[in-house]
């Protein structure tokens, strides 16, 4: 199993400061989330040979494994020029991938397409946004899944809040129709009360396709009447969700933890908190402590 640390807090550090800071913390792995330098949102990667050879040789030095990368792309937009110019970037992200000896990438199913063109909903039958950005994202997948193959990468999804697939269904089912090796789940717990109701029974559905999991805490939105968040003005449509330390949300880690070692799990345990810059080392080596001991307690 490997314990990486997501190291999004501390983007403002180059690659070599980056990765003596997540050694300095604790951590042998690391999960490289988009940054401009490597791989920004949405646009190229900037990962050129240069860098890459830098970026390996601060692994080394620091005893440091890449455990994962993160691309984040419109591969699901409906306008087949952002959903072309994604593919294109994902094709290279794979490669830089190879290039790093980095045998997973890890990404979401997206949220369609960017935020200043939108997609309107046809009254005369035409497809939703919803069922535009599926029919997206499996040209997408019939194109990338094969060079995943042949490359050897395993690239683990997982449905986001506010994605046009933000639930265990249909996320899990589609995952599971493509029926690759190479294509995976990704549980992210700061994520559970989108996915559904269900920790413990989802877990167990999802079982032997669960690759990688994502540690944050987070609060039930859907608690409290629906008022464990209050905003206005009322029934606005607004997505929220946090990635807290362990502990100070509502999930129950000793059921995560139990019921993720009952599908005889053994990937990427990767800490993903966000949000309090200030205190991102104190952060970092909590994390990397508490992952430890439940790792230790339910994984003999």
């Amino acid at each position: 199993m490997k314990i990486a640390l997501d190291p999004y807090m501390h983007r403002h550090l180059g690659l070599p400061d980056l990765c003596r800071k997540t050694a300095e913390l604790g951590y042998e792995y690391l999960e490289l989330s988009p940054r401009e330098d490597f791989l920004p949102w949405w646009v190229r990667p900037r990962a050129h040979k240069e860098r890459i050879a830098q970026f390996k040789k601060a692994l080394r030095d620091h005893n440091l494994q890449l455990a994962s990368l993160l691309p984040m792309y419109r591969w699901a937009s409906p306008h087949e020029d952002e959903r072309r110019a994604a593919v294109n970037y994902w094709k290279e992200a794979i490669q830089v991938a190879v290039e790093m000896g980095c045998t997973t990438m890890n990404s979401e199913f997206g949220r369609g397409p960017s935020p200043d063109r939108g997609h309107k909903v046809s009254c005369c039958g035409g497809l939703h946004s919803h069922e535009s950005s599926e029919a997206a994202w499996w040209r997408s997948m019939e194109e990338l899944v094969p060079i995943l193959e042949s490359e050897g990468v395993t690239l683990n999804v997982e449905p986001h809040p506010e994605d046009w697939c933000e639930t265990l269904h249909p996320a899990l089912d589609m995952l599971k129709t493509i029926g690759s090796d190479n294509v995976k789940f990704l549980y992210c717990t700061p994520h559970t009360f989108y996915f559904g109701d269900d920790m413990k029974a989802m877990i167990a559905e999802a079982g032997s396709m669960i690759a990688h999991v994502h540690i944050a805490d987070t609060y039930n939105h859907k608690a409290s009447s629906g008022l464990r968040y209050i905003v206005n003005p009322p029934g606005a449509k607004v997505t929220v969700h946090q990635h807290m330390d362990m502990h100070q949300g509502e999930i129950d880690w000793d059921l995560f933890f139990s019921e993720l070692a009952k599908t005889g799990f053994d990937g990427i345990v990767t800490a993903c908190v966000f949000g309090w810059e200030e205190r991102a080392d104190e952060s970092g080596r909590f994390m990397r402590k508490e992952i430890q001991a439940y790792v230790d307690k339910y994984f003999r």
